[in-house]
């Protein structure tokens, strides 16, 4: 498939992230779509049968092309016993202030990885894109034959070469901004202290080294910043923090409450929810036990899924784990619909100022 069938998927060149963990639901995908851009599912950290309900579910809300997200099961060995043992004990207090048990850090490695690939092949979807990793050649054939298009993340220009070697149909180019896991291929606590490259300067060196169409994501709430990655070669761009204060997300409410709460001031990157990278509202959790958290991706987060459920239980923003991108503050209290359209008529804005009278309706 070319530029053009990734161009083909939605009216706008706007794309709703996967957002694990509840933000991506049904209801925001179905919105998403029916406006005219392109919404995905997010099949981490759910059953497969759960992520067919959910498929299911979206295709009688909207008939337009969507997307479902899945996370490569973790290759290399499984992390450090010791090391988990010991946040294990660091944590022993949050058990006992929320009242409940740290979770099972056997609970599974490969996500139904597996299941979900079956479900997808046998019953397909237009989109399906991957993330932590490259799929198999295989694979990615595979899904070429019954005619999904697939998208896999990279965070530098050399996944995105073995991306393109693998046979994949695009490559999603994630800036160190956005919200949520990192979707590295490596994780090395080695590069902890100097992670991640900005979007338009990864972007642009992902442009020059492979040939694949790209989706632009990482710290983008506005349609200006949308034509800026089409400038910069991009042929669409993906937002997850903007959608997730939507009526319709499936995020808690104390989240979208805190992605412009006064009281929540910055991101970082952090390992203390889950073993992995990933980006989110500084509170006293991830202040407390960030320092310390292992690379155990993902037996932390196994450990700390009850901590999470019961903060959120409590009304503890505190205790949970608050994914946001580099924007957050710019987030808009819209319905979905509303928002695609607002997006696209600032694109459409900043595409007439750039190009002057001949240029291109984004629509």
């Amino acid at each position: 498939m070319s530029t053009t069938a990734l161009n083909d998927l939605s009216r706008y060149p706007i794309v709703q992230a996967p957002m694990a963990g509840g933000g991506s639901c049904p209801e925001l995908v179905g919105a998403v779509c029916e406006a005219g851009a392109l919404g995905f599912l997010a099949g981490g950290y759910k059953t497969a049968g759960g992520l067919y309900q959910e498929i299911k579910q979206t295709r009688g809300l909207t008939a337009r092309p969507f997307g479902v997200n899945l996370f490569l099961p973790q290759s290399g060995r499984p992390a450090d016993p010791a090391a988990v043992e010991v946040y294990r004990h660091q944590l022993a207090g949050e058990a006992t202030w929320y009242g409940t048990p740290l979770g099972d850090t056997d609970a599974g490695r490969d996500d139904a990885y597996d299941a979900k690939l079956a479900i997808l092949l046998e019953d397909p979807v237009r989109v399906v894109s991957f993330t932590f990793g490259c799929p198999a050649p295989e694979t990615l054939a595979a899904f070429a034959r019954v005619g999904t298009f697939t998208i896999v993340t990279v965070t530098s220009a050399d996944e995105a070469l073995a991306v393109q070697a693998a046979g994949a149909h695009a490559v999603c180019v994630q800036g160190v901004e956005a919200g949520g896991h990192q979707g590295t291929y490596r994780d090395d606590p080695a590069d902890d202290g100097a992670r991640g490259t900005g979007l338009l300067a990864l972007l642009t060196r992902i442009r020059e080294s492979v040939a694949l169409p790209i989706v632009a994501t990482g710290g983008i709430m506005r349609g200006a910043q949308i034509a800026a990655v089409l400038a910069a070669g991009a042929e669409a761009a993906q937002l997850g923090t903007a959608f997730l204060c939507c009526p319709e997300s499936g995020a808690h409410p104390l989240h979208k409450r805190a992605l412009t709460d006064p009281l929540f001031t910055r991101t970082a990157l952090t390992r203390a929810f889950s073993g992995r990278p990933a980006r989110g509202l500084v509170n006293r959790f991830m202040r407390e036990h960030g320092p310390y958290a292992p690379s155990a991706y993902p037996e932390i987060h196994h450990l700390t899924a009850p901590l999470r459920k019961a903060a959120a239980a409590a009304g503890d923003a505190q205790g949970m784990a608050l994914w946001a991108g580099q924007g957050h503050r710019l987030a808009r209290e819209l319905p979905a619909g509303q928002l695609v359209e607002v997006l696209a008529a600032e694109l459409d804005t900043a595409l007439s100022d750039l190009s002057g009278p001949a240029h291109r309706s984004a629509s």
